[in-house]
């Protein structure tokens, strides 16, 4: 092996044994130190994030040397005059090597870790005028790429008197174009700072947490067809001073498909308990989901409205991330174009909105869980008797049953708190709506049972706000669908027979003769079981992709023949990615790339 290396790695090799275990850090003044928004805030060649592996956190960074290129990564960092500082980073390969450069100081260190993750350390002094330092960590010539994370530079940062307190000029040219169904691309021109260098650029969408990055260009994805989005962006120096933003700039996604196929996953996470699944870290949901829906937020009362989210406790779930870690894992989902949304209710969760303080508590309380995780939305997955028709209640455009009315107010009170960024999904059973073609109103028992179809009223009076609707096609009778046919769950029929009464509507017995108004296409997805663990009526692989393929495009259909061809129904929704996890991935990895290869 011919290894070009510097001739001070001859000298340090002997003193390689013990690097220096870093103290309790009092500060960290590095911009982005554990890579978690990409490469945002440094300067980079042949190098990337990775999600694996990674010291903390979800991403790390990989850096890989050719020819005289050793893949070195840079930031510039305000610090002050006759300061000691102390810089360390996690860092795995054969060598890698950390260090700080400015005026007056020429720190560095360097090792050969290998496969495990070791922490490289170095101090130094600032000079009397020194007012700005480089960081950097690089591998080394022809010794293959290196990994780095958690890097942080220990001290106190830039300002007082000479410091940079001047922030770059406002970005110019910001425009929103090439449209898809499910992103839109951001450009700008560069601004300029008297430091010279723009450390990174922050574009907010709709007025939310900004997404940063270090081009003048940015892809939002994940967003919703034919929807208009508004954006704003600034730039900010390597002292953290931030120009104002831009004025918001408006795109608006198209009705076509988007990405691949514009097909999206959705599925719940065990985020508050385990249920013999056992616990997936948000960090470690695969890449294949798009919507990851918490599951759950609980009432702390049936008729109180107020929801909690507590997270899974580590007696029942010994691998639980802290809080922090959950955050993040959360921002880098969404950094990736995914939405995670709170989902409320479940099996176990009945909620009943019998007032309009509970209709206002509601409000407030679930606004309080989206504010803390900074979530994109909310699911709806009320079950059991949390929504019910009173006797003589069948007017689907005007209820008034309270516990009907006062949710469809509460979901029209949170989108007009959060405007277009917020998603709004519903996983109702058969039972409340599709039943709706057989009953309306009291269910098949009478007065006694007064539940089926009561999402109609709702998802009618939010048919313009409401982002998915993934009826369970599981834990389900027979159902009748249009072809006056009973249609029992776990074959191909059952899906395609009840995704076309919510794409063709259906008329409402009991209604007065009223339909229940056909849904967009992009509004609608098939909810199924995981495995067969997850609920009754799991469907094989095979079975799902006929009923999606009949009812995208018209081919390969059973005995049931839709009304008509769908070609953008929306994809699949699943109970759960735990029980996916469970299962070998079989639902995941399956529907994905079929999903993607649709035309």
């Amino acid at each position: 092996m011919n290894l070009r290396k510097p001739a001070a790695v001859a000298a340090l090799a002997l003193a390689m044994t013990a690097l220096p275990v870093t103290p309790a850090l009092a500060a960290n003044i590095a911009t982005n130190p554990g890579f978690e928004s990409g490469l945002a805030g440094w300067t980079c060649s042949l190098a990337q994030t990775v999600s694996s592996p990674v010291h903390g956190g979800t991403k790390a960074l990989q850096g890989s040397p050719a020819g005289d290129d050793f893949a070195r990564c840079r930031q510039t960092v305000t610090v002050q005059p006759n300061t000691a500082y102390q810089l360390s980073a996690w860092v795995q390969g054969a060598y890698v090597f950390l260090g700080a450069t400015g005026t007056g100081v020429n720190a560095s260190t360097w090792g050969a870790p290998g496969a495990t993750w070791r922490q490289l350390t170095t101090s130094f002094t600032t000079g009397a005028s020194t007012t700005a330092v480089a960081i950097h960590v690089n591998g080394w010539y022809g010794q293959g790429p290196y990994l780095a994370d958690d890097v942080v530079l220990d001290g106190p940062g830039g300002g007082g008197g000479g410091q940079d307190t001047t922030p770059p000029t406002v970005p110019g040219g910001l425009a929103v174009g090439s449209p898809t169904s499910g992103s839109l691309t951001a450009t700008w021109s560069a601004s300029t700072d008297d430091s010279g260098t723009i450390a990174r650029y922050e574009i907010s969408r709709d007025g939310a947490a900004p997404a940063q990055v270090t081009t003048t260009s940015h892809t939002a994805t994940g967003l919703n067809p034919a929807t208009t989005y508004r954006f704003k962006v600034r730039a900010c120096d390597p002292s953290g001073n931030c120009s104002p933003y831009t004025q918001e700039v408006a795109g608006t996604t198209t009705t076509g498909g988007g990405g691949q196929s514009g097909k999206l996953m959705v599925g719940y996470l065990h985020a508050s308990f385990a249920n013999g699944s056992g616990y997936v870290r948000m960090a470690d949901v695969p890449g294949e989901w798009d919507f990851i829906n918490l599951a759950f937020g609980e009432p702390t009362s049936v008729t109180s409205g107020d929801i909690r989210f507590t997270r899974c406790p580590v007696a029942e779930c010994p691998n639980v991330e802290s809080e922090a870690d959950f955050v993040a894992a959360i921002r880098a989902k969404q950094a990736a174009g995914k939405k995670v949304l709170i989902s409320i209710g479940g099996q176990n969760g009945q909620v009943q909105l019998t007032t309009a303080a509970a209709r206002d508590t509601f409000v407030e309380s679930v606004a309080a869980i989206i504010d803390r995780y900074g979530l994109d939305g909310l699911d709806v997955d009320f079950e059991g008797h949390s929504l019910y028709l009173n006797q003589g209640d069948t007017n689907l455009n005007n209820p008034t049953t309270p516990v009907v009315v006062n949710l469809i107010s509460a979901l029209r009170s949170l989108k007009a708190r959060y405007g277009t960024r917020f998603t709004l999904t519903m996983a109702p059973e058969t039972f409340f709506v599709q039943l709706g073609h057989q009953f309306y109103g009291p269910g098949p028992n009478g007065a006694a049972d007064s539940r089926s179809a009561s999402y109609l009223p709702v998802i009618h009076a939010l048919r313009n706000d409401l982002t998915l609707l993934h009826v369970q096609d599981y834990n389900s009778g027979p159902i009748m669908g249009l072809d006056g046919q009973y249609h029992t769950m776990g074959g191909h029929d059952f899906h395609v027979a009840m995704t076309d009464m919510l794409l063709a509507g259906f008329p409402i017995m009991g209604n007065a003769g009223n339909v229940f108004p056909a849904l967009r296409q992009d509004q609608v997805a098939i909810g199924l079981p995981a495995s067969p663990n997850a609920g009754n009526g799991f469907t094989t692989v095979a079975e799902v992709q006929k009923a999606f393929t009949c009812l995208a495009k018209g081919m390969g259909c059973g005995t049931y023949r839709p009304r008509g061809v769908y070609p953008n129904l929306r994809g699949l929704m699943t109970w759960s990615i735990n029980w996916d996890r469970f299962n070998g991935f079989e639902f995941s990895r399956s529907h994905r790339p079929y999903l993607d290869g649709l035309s």
